[in-house]
């Protein structure tokens, strides 16, 4: 396992509790300490993950973290990559995927993008739905990893396939969490209980499958608390905003809402909510309800 965020070492948990022998690297070793202490193996560097592993995951953050891990010195392409297979489940561009699995199967590896849908809750689960592009052949060798790790394999073509669907099914629920910021904007003056209206929010037409599972850390942050424990942060989200305009922008298409949710990400960011969990946006929007917004 290679990348140990909150992501990545979720997954890492999950299948150290399968019964895998793990071998781990991070960029900063102190977050394998928890694995370790379980008894996975710390290895010093990409590479040498590779040479002791017959299957290799990695979750990083953004297109320049998997360059420098895949093509950097002592980087995974300079381990042996031949035979093993290697299952890539980061939030990019297709086209990042794509010249990934190039250079791994030039060198007689095999292939998998598997971008995940869900939280760290459900990775340490086994509950995700997984996004998942390339040839049948290295779908079917991945698939029994792949079945510890998501209730859901969708397997929408060749690799960089999941990438695509990655960017499409997050983009409604970071578009949501403005939305109900705003909404909750109307009818903050009337002083109900924040738990009250999402759970009102929840029982219409209008409310997202997200708010079953996510409603209470929403309600903390309408009401100005910090919703805890931070699963996947405004900067993430932000990250992935600026990678769907990114797609959308080489396919040709316009993303209205997507540029301007992004610039709220940005604004909330600028002002200190960089790090707080994505659910609070809800929050930091209607809290500015009173202010002319800026941007």
């Amino acid at each position: 396992m290679i990348g140990l965020g909150r992501m990545g070492a979720a997954l890492a948990t999950r299948l150290q509790g399968g019964g895998h022998d793990l071998v781990v690297w991070n960029r900063t070793s102190d977050k394998a300490k928890g694995l370790v202490e379980a008894g996975a193996v710390l290895a010093d560097t990409p590479a040498a993950v590779i040479n002791r592993s017959e299957a290799v995951i990695t979750c990083l953050l953004d297109a320049d973290a998997l360059e420098a891990v895949f093509a950097g010195d002592a980087g995974i392409l300079a381990g042996e990559v031949a035979g093993r297979l290697f299952i890539e489940t980061s939030t990019v561009q297709p086209k990042i995927q794509r010249s990934l699995a190039e250079r791994v199967t030039a060198q007689g590896g095999a292939y998998v993008e598997c971008a995940v849908s869900g939280s760290t809750g459900p990775a340490r689960e086994g509950r995700l739905i997984g996004l998942v592009g390339g040839s049948l052949e290295d779908v079917d060798c991945a698939r029994p990893i792949l079945e510890q790790l998501c209730r859901r394999i969708e397997h929408a073509g060749p690799v960089g396939s999941g990438a695509s669907l990655k960017l499409a099914v997050n983009l409604p629920l970071v578009i949501y969490y403005q939305a109900l910021g705003e909404a909750y904007s109307l009818c903050r003056h009337l002083g109900l209980d924040t738990d009250r209206i999402v759970d009102l929010f929840s029982d219409t037409s209008g409310g997202a499958n997200i708010l079953k599972a996510r409603g209470p850390m929403v309600a903390k942050g309408m009401r100005g608390d910090d919703p805890q424990p931070v699963t996947f942060d405004v900067d993430s989200f932000r990250k992935d905003l600026g990678t769907m305009v990114a797609e959308g922008s080489e396919l040709g298409l316009s993303l209205p809402l997507v540029e301007r949710t992004l610039s709220v990400y940005d604004q909330a960011s600028q002002e200190g909510w960089g790090t707080k969990d994505g659910t609070s946006l809800s929050g930091y929007w209607s809290s500015r309800s009173e202010r002319k917004p800026t941007g």
